[in-house]
């Protein structure tokens, strides 16, 4: 009876079985074709991207060419919708109810393979229908056209474009501002020195006035006189190499001139100047040079004869001038942006040089101010901007006017624009994946900044970073960061010697923008501003989340960041995952998110979740579901344990799980780690581990650790002194690891690791928190640059041995030693630039030796009651910038006052003086030296 009962279920089942196959099949093939077809697409779109002038194509151009980008990522949706449902076709178990489960798997997943077969082909019709209008309208010919005829002018120079940079070498005498010191150094440096032929190279980011700067020296009465012959050459993006020659040989010897035909050969052309100039004293500016070819071949034209010949260049690109700096003689000098008092001086010179003595009436003070610092130090924009106030008539009204349009004005000012253009040669000349990088600055803010290691990540995650050798992922996106850096593209903080943080020029940012919308590449969604132009990939979320569903339909959508949200509703969060079901990165920083819905575990491409510095307390167990996850940050949230499934996660590289506890004082409880489940080893990609809790269980964790041998960064905390002879053999194998945090679990246990014979060879950065019975040998490490040793309670003096760590630039001593006397000898720390002596609670003398300490840049003292007055030799610290003193006793600060202070003359010569008072916790009270509340506070100490 069961039998009669269950055949014709069983019979339906294998059909459906048999029918889902030779769909999924006909569905295999055609994602086969789609793939092939999307790289061709994608090079297309790649090649059309790197065009020089694209901004330059025909508006047809540009709509076709969108649509052809929108089809691309149609097709990119369908394949990982794919990709997501042959997943999903993996997971059933063997046997009889295996094959039911199974059976109902397929019945559900019948309609996701029709849609995905109607999807493909409706994708196959609008590509015919694309491929069609192409040819139809000749739209891609006439795109090609363009770009050979501009090949073929640029030949010679045939065609005159506008140079944007025009007015910089005609600036009158009365509107320079700021250059005399480095005019002085450059002048010296081209009439003065060694007979040998040398080049100086002014390197800087646009705008920052190296053209003017160039052009000052070269017209310089003192240059003029030095140098028999002399030639101003404006090489740029697009030159002929034969053209410039021809122009030098006008300047410096035009009798020869006549001896060169166009059509001759370079070696031809450059053979009459360089034997010319064999007997000459010489000075050549080449002004905005983008590459390194460029020096290869000029640089035969100039003889090196002992005649105290130079050679000036201008580039954005530090790599362009390290590649000209061929001997000890050649310099390079990078420019830096303006301070604020000099970008002042500029400002009042060109708004107000009709009127008001050139000095800034007090009623647009403060507006003006706000104007100035949008333009972030860059002269040219200062000029620029000032200029055009200049012509608006001197009310706050007609000012506030251009600072809240301050963008805009940039963009369709026709006073402006050309400083537009300026800034986006940088963008320009980069290469296609460099270009992809850059925009990721788009999607931050403005007035943000972020972290070089999160750069990476997300860089990873996007895909924009490919293989390249025996190298990671993440050293090839380091190199990319770097390429951007010496382009001076991307500026940074340097923090704690160690974190780079990275921003971009405001209106850098503004054309960033501009091109991200013409790319699809990013969009805004702000309760001020509203950016919804077309498809994009990217989403940000500022301020509020209201509407955000309703006003952004589409789904093909694979990153999202909030920032600054003042809401967020679990059944938002679960709608946002059902809406973006292809999402690679989801970054939720800072968000109020009290609950990770179970749905997360259906992201099935989620490559980047950041959950750092929310409500969060517990992780879902479905996110063992997230099999492509590369990084997990929960940084600072009130997660203390992660469950089992996390050892599913094989494709995870970076796992963050450190909290700071602002509300506790500084100690080894302040920053908090995660308690982990055996079979962390099992995650044999993890190159970062930070930070997991020994205890309880330590040996079962460090049995894990020698299964992860790729690891770069590792932070283990509540360690005991049982398990470090395990420990220690563990660390010894971790031939990558760079970064190592150890900390113990109370100030009374010891923190063993003496048992290391042989230091990880990469380690970089080290930080150990807890009672030291001596400093362990391997601390050693001659690349060690960073080195963090707290509550350490060293009865010897640690600096006699430190002081042989050749490359240590940071280096903090918080309750490391008990002793009553630190000193720095003459010739010890040559590369330390950050000291940090904390609670150091028995020290009562610094003695720092003239030669010692040569480059320290900030010095951080404090609490120390025992130390009454401050080091006088201070004095010798000739490169100390910054200066912080941390609740110290009340006659070392009052010493320290100028006028009143009898210390004073110890440190006058620091630019940045501050005192340190702790309210609660890592909460303190900060004054500036001189400060009138300072010496208040200090009277009421009385």
């Amino acid at each position: 009876m069961a039998e009669t009962v269950l055949t014709p279920v069983i019979d339906k089942l294998l059909q459906l079985l048999i029918n889902e196959a030779k769909l999924f099949k006909g569905v295999h093939g055609e994602i086969t074709s789609l793939k092939d077809e999307l790289d061709i697409i994608q090079s297309f779109l790649k090649d059309a991207d790197s065009m020089p002038d694209r901004g330059n194509m025909d508006s047809a151009v540009k709509i076709w060419m969108k649509q052809v980008r929108e089809l691309a990522d149609r097709i990119e949706d369908t394949i990982d919708e794919y990709l997501h449902h042959v997943a999903q076709r993996r997971y059933h178990r063997r046997g009889f109810i295996g094959f039911i489960r199974k059976a109902g798997f397929l019945v559900k997943a019948l309609k996701p393979s029709y849609d995905i077969a109607s999807e493909i082909r409706t994708i196959n019709e609008s590509l015919t229908k694309i491929k069609d209008r192409g040819e139809r309208y000749g739209l891609r010919p006439i795109w090609e056209k363009r770009a050979s005829l501009k090949g073929l002018n640029n030949v010679e120079g045939n065609e005159y474009e506008y140079d944007p940079r025009l007015g910089s070498l005609f600036m009158a005498e009365d509107e320079l501002v700021g250059i005399d010191s480095t005019l002085g150094e450059v002048v010296k440096c081209l009439v003065e020195g060694d007979s040998m032929r040398s080049t100086i190279s002014l390197v800087g980011e646009g705008g920052i006035g190296k053209t003017t700067l160039a052009k000052r020296v070269y017209d310089d009465e003192a240059v003029k006189e030095h140098f028999d012959c002399h030639a101003w050459i404006t090489v740029s993006q697009s030159y002929s190499i034969g053209r410039l020659v021809r122009s030098m040989i006008r300047q410096i010897c035009p009798t020869e001139e006549s001896l060169v035909e166009e059509s001759d050969p370079i070696q031809e052309i450059i053979s009459p100047l360089r034997q010319y100039l064999q007997t000459k004293r010489y000075v050549v500016v080449f002004d905005d040079i983008w590459q390194t070819d460029f020096w290869e071949v000029i640089r035969h034209a100039l003889p090196a004869n002992s005649k105290c010949s130079r050679i000036v260049i201008t580039t954005r690109n530090v790599r362009i001038a390290n590649y000209c700096k061929e001997t000890a003689y050649d310099t390079v000098k990078e420019l830096q942006t303006w301070s604020p008092e000099l970008a002042w001086e500029l400002f009042c010179k060109k708004a107000f040089r009709s009127n008001f003595e050139r000095r800034c009436p007090q009623e647009l003070e403060t507006l003006s101010h706000e104007i100035v610092s949008k333009c972030q130090g860059l002269p040219l924009v200062i000029a620029a901007i000032a200029g055009l106030l200049s012509t608006k008539e001197k009310v706050e009204s007609e000012w506030q006017k251009v600072l809240d349009n301050i963008s805009s004005e940039f963009k369709m000012n026709p006073q402006l624009t050309s400083i537009s253009k300026v800034l986006c040669l940088g963008f320009d000349d980069l290469p296609y994946h460099l270009k992809l990088c850059f925009l990721y600055f788009g999607i931050i803010p403005e007035d943000y900044s972020i972290h070089e290691n999160t750069l990476y990540r997300l860089w990873i995650a996007e895909g924009f970073v490919k293989e390249k050798g025996d190298k990671t992922l993440e050293q090839v996106a380091e190199e990319y960061l770097s390429e951007l850096i010496h382009r001076n593209l991307v500026s940074f903080e340097l923090l704690y010697r160690v974190d780079r943080w990275c921003r971009i020029h405001h209106l850098m940012r503004e054309i960033v923008l501009s091109k991200a919308d013409e790319l699809c590449y990013c969009q805004l969604f702000d309760e001020k501003k509203l950016r919804l132009r077309g498809n994009y990939r990217r989403l940000t979320i500022c301020n509020s989340m209201e509407n955000v569903l309703e006003t952004i339909q589409d789904s093909g959508v694979r990153s999202i960041f909030l920032f600054n949200i003042n809401g967020l509703t679990k059944s938002f969060v679960i709608s946002l995952f059902e809406r973006y079901k292809l999402l690679k990165v989801l970054d939720f920083e800072n968000a109020p998110l009290d609950d990770l819905p179970k749905e997360v575990g259906n992201l099935f491409h989620l490559k980047y979740l950041c959950l750092k510095d929310t409500n969060l307390k517990v992780l879902p167990k479905s996110i063992g579901k997230l099999h492509n996850l590369q990084t997990l940050d929960l940084g600072h949230t009130s997660v203390c344990e992660l469950p089992i499934e996390i050892i599913k996660l094989r494709n995870l590289r970076h796992l963050f799980a450190n909290s700071y506890r602002f509300k506790l004082e500084y100690g080894l409880n302040t920053l908090g780690g995660v308690r982990i489940s055996d079979g962390i080893g099992q995650l044999e990609n993890l190159q970062t581990l930070i930070l997991v809790e020994a205890y309880p269980g330590g040996s079962g964790l460090v049995k894990e650790l020698d299964k992860l041998g790729q690891l770069r960064w590792l932070g283990i905390s509540k360690l005991t002194a049982d398990i470090g002879k395990a420990l220690c053999t563990a660390i010894e194998k971790m031939n990558h690891l760079e970064k190592l945090y150890l900390a113990s679990i109370s100030e009374d246990e010891i923190l063993d690791l003496q048992h290391i014979s042989c230091p990880p060879p990469c380690l970089r950065y080290l930080f150990l928190k807890g009672r030291l019975e001596k400093l362990p040998d391997w601390i050693l490490s001659p690349n060690l640059c960073v080195l963090d040793l707290s509550f350490s309670r060293l009865t010897s003096e640690p600096l006699n041995c430190l002081k042989s760590l050749p490359k240590l630039e940071c280096l903090n001593l918080y309750q490391a030693y008990d002793g009553e006397e630190l000193h720095f000898e003459e010739g010890s720390f040559q590369k330390l630039k950050e000291l940090r002596l904390r609670k150091l609670e028995g020290l009562k003398v610094v003695k720092i030796d003239d030669g010692a300490l040569d480059l320290l840049d900030k010095l951080v003292i404090g609490p120390s009651q025992l130390m009454r007055e401050v080091p006088s030799d201070i004095q010798h610290l000739k490169n100390l910038k910054h200066l912080e003193v941390v609740d110290v006793p009340k006659e070392f600060v009052s010493g320290m006052q100028p006028e009143i202070g009898a210390d004073y003359w110890k440190i006058k010569h620091v630019p940045f003086v501050s005192f340190w008072y702790r309210q609660e916790g890592n909460v303190y009270d900060v004054y500036k030296l001189g400060e009138s509340d300072l010496l208040e506070r200090l009277q009421e100490q009385e």
